[in-house]
């Protein structure tokens, strides 16, 4: 049996993904949520054969809940789903830790297939992403992750660039991740500083490019 975690913010998408996977003898879904930060503990706790993963998430977004998972539970094979096309953001999750990324338009053999693939230690990427370029996916992600310096953020930078990109100020960051309000403005600088922005419109137009937002939002 297939055991799976789905991290989705659209309850419909989540549902349907669900019904397709419980159609199949050999899928089991342990668990499902719609928050980042929640997919990756759920991950922790129930230790899934897969997690599917939407790349936008509020709390954390699907390539930070990638990282996080790739780091507590390797064993743990993690699938991209993603609307976007967008090299950038295939180079992030494959350096994140993903095994596949699938686009949101394909038919529910691909994310079957993508299932399959990853489960035999295999990177799955959807058409029109070509598969042949995987190996130039990841040497691109392998050479850029060393002058990146969003890499040089701690988790804690992280957790703070994404609240920030949401519209959360100090206070309400604050109270969120239960620190001082001059704390979160320690933090807050100090991942401006090395991602060199200088406004939360700045963090907003990195947030987007990295697609740890999304234009919705």
């Amino acid at each position: 049996m297939i055991s799976v975690v789905l991290a989705d913010d659209h309850h419909i998408v989540r549902q349907g993904i669900r019904s397709m996977l419980e159609a199949q003898s050999d899928f089991e879904v342990l668990g499902e949520t719609g928050d980042g930060t929640e997919a990756a503990d759920l991950v922790e706790q129930l230790n899934p054969d897969v997690l599917i993963v939407d790349i936008m998430m509020p709390g954390l977004s699907g390539l930070e809940v990638t990282r996080l998972v790739n780091k507590r539970s390797p064993q743990t094979h993690i699938i991209i789903l993603s609307m976007h096309a967008n090299e950038a953001y295939v180079l992030q999750a494959l350096r994140n830790g993903a095994s596949a990324y699938v686009l949101k338009d394909s038919d529910s053999n691909d994310l079957l297939y993508a299932i399959q693939e990853v489960l035999t230690g295999e990177t799955y990427l959807s058409p029109p992403l070509s598969k042949r370029a995987i190996e130039s996916y990841i040497q691109k992600a392998d050479n850029t992750a060393l002058t990146d310096p969003y890499e040089t953020l701690t988790n804690r930078q992280r957790e703070i660039l994404q609240l920030v990109a949401e519209g959360y100020t100090n206070a309400m960051i604050a109270e969120k991740l239960s620190m001082s309000p001059r704390t979160a403005e320690t933090h807050r600088a100090n991942m401006m500083n090395k991602l060199s922005l200088n406004s939360q419109t700045d963090v907003i137009r990195f947030a987007i490019k990295r697609g740890l937002l999304s234009l919705d939002d």
